[in-house]
């Protein structure tokens, strides 16, 4: 049996989870780290493969959007997890809470109040230009005044060792059923570990879920529906899964009809009323008559009825303003505002181009710099300045200039990394980290959380549609 070795593993220049810069083995991964020694090369790739195969046998893919093949793939789950210690996980959990706390109260006061552009703590024309900004949301307060019900953000540890929030995903975080069946796989794959660690459960989310969506109305026996754009959609398989999991429907736009302002799920039996969607499509595709009026994937009339308090919207459309990354710039200013706190998170130092002096700093440090689109997701219209050529520089500095509002700036993050096992060895990969939140009566945040990996050696794009796998992630009840 050939023994795993690390002693050519290399800690050089990046903060490891598993490795101090010593080489040393940190605390939460011994147990694991003696698992490992024991297992050999051999059988750590035949449990890498059965993964492989677990996942395609219950069909945990995605579609490939841009790819000429029209391709479905696995999002690749690399067996060796991610192990987050209670105390560290603590802090985590207090910083999502009052970051989720801050922006919900920010989401009702732009859509009413206003005090926060009146008191000039960001720029109304910010917010006013956001394509994200809903104006026939003024006026209106959802149920509970609860707007963002789910939140998957998104988490970087630097060289540092210190956590930063990187975006907060409002609209419609996906990525949760990875997470779900990523602990089912390796609960099989190393039984043992998970008693010996005593790692915190995640199996219940789908019922923290059902709970938090009955909590947003009054009727006693509700019916529940998930709003798909579709089998051809890249998340179809979290979208069906999730229904599964909570007994709740799984609903096309053309599923539904909306009578006297009230929705209606089609059904054999003829209509049923229907008191909650948990949508998984776009605010500009939920409703042709408002938005987008070539939608197919929507419902006619579903917004006025959602305006009407007919029926619930998870999360609330107009939410996806926070996930503006020229907004996101000014989140420490708007806990600040609204709590009285200083983050407990931090963002990552952003450059805004639409604000001149930062505009000049940006073009001529951009070879320095991370260059992100403001509505832009999925690793996409994005710019790695180090790992750029002169002529994408010269590119963007162009689009910079002709559309500033639609661009932002970041230093380059050496983002924190973890074992990864690869054809022939394990190689540290680079990491961030998506828990979940889930806001009813309260805000609850999972103990667990998706780790998305750059598999490509030297990468930090770590966005399944670049190439991106995952890791399942142990929080330690220690």
């Amino acid at each position: 049996m050939s023994k795993i070795n690390f002693s050519n593993y290399d800690t050089k220049g990046f903060y490891d989870e598993m490795f101090d810069e010593q080489n040393r083995v940190r605390p939460n991964y011994k147990l694991f780290m003696e698992r490992l020694e024991k297992m050999g090369h051999k059988k750590l790739n035949t449990l890498q493969h059965a993964t492989d195969r677990a996942q395609l046998s219950i069909g945990m893919t995605f579609n490939v959007y841009n790819d000429d093949a029209g391709s479905e793939r696995i999002l690749h789950l690399d067996i060796i997890p991610r192990i987050i210690d209670n105390k560290e996980w603590m802090h985590l959990e207090k910083g999502l809470q009052q970051r989720i706390k801050a922006l919900n109260l920010f989401i009702q006061d732009i859509y009413n109040d206003q005090k926060v552009l009146k008191d000039k703590i960001i720029p109304k024309e910010l917010i006013f230009s956001s394509a994200s900004y809903l104006k026939q949301l003024q006026g209106f307060e959802p149920p509970k005044d609860i707007w963002c019900h789910i939140t998957g953000s998104d988490l970087i540890k630097g060289g540092d060792g210190q956590y930063y929030v990187l975006e907060d995903n409002l609209r419609c975080p996906s990525g949760v059923s990875y997470m779900l069946e990523n602990r089912e796989i390796l609960k099989r794959t190393f039984p043992e570990l998970f008693e010996k660690l005593n790692v915190k459960p995640v199996y219940n989310y789908t019922h923290i879920l059902r709970d938090t969506l009955e909590s947003l109305t009054e009727v006693e026996k509700p019916t529940i529906v998930v709003l798909t754009p579709g089998t051809y959609n890249s998340a179809y398989f979290e979208h069906s899964y999730l229904a599964q999991q909570m007994g709740a429907e799984l609903v096309e736009g053309r599923d539904l009809v909306v009578k006297n302002e009230f929705v209606y799920m089609i059904t054999t039996k003829g209509l049923q009323q229907v008191d909650v969607i948990y949508r998984r499509v776009d605010d500009d595709f939920i409703d042709p008559l408002v938005f987008n009026k070539d939608s197919l994937l929507g419902t006619p009339g579903l917004f006025n009825a959602y305006l009407k308090g007919n029926v619930v919207l998870v999360n609330a459309p107009g939410t996806g303003v926070i996930d503006d990354k020229a907004v996101y710039a000014y989140i420490p200013r708007i806990i600040k505002y609204y709590l009285s706190e200083d983050m407990i998170l931090p963002n990552v130092q952003t450059f805004i181009c639409d604000e001149e002096k930062d505009r000049k700093y940006v073009i001529e440090n951009i070879h320095n710099l991370v260059v992100k689109q403001t509505d832009a997701s999925g690793g996409y219209g994005m710019l790695i300045g180090p790992k750029s050529t002169k002529k994408e520089q010269e590119e963007f500095i162009l689009k910079i200039k002709n559309k500033p509002r639609n661009y932002i700036a970041q230093p380059m993050i050496n983002l924190s990394r973890v074992p990864t096992l690869t054809d022939d060895t394990i190689e540290g990969r680079h990491v961030d980290l998506r828990p979940y939140a889930l806001y009813g009566d309260e805000i609850k945040i999972i103990p667990g959380a998706l780790t998305r990996v750059a598999l490509k050696k030297g990468s930090i794009v770590v966005n399944s549609s670049q190439g991106g796998g995952s890791k399942d992630t142990w929080v330690l009840n220690n």
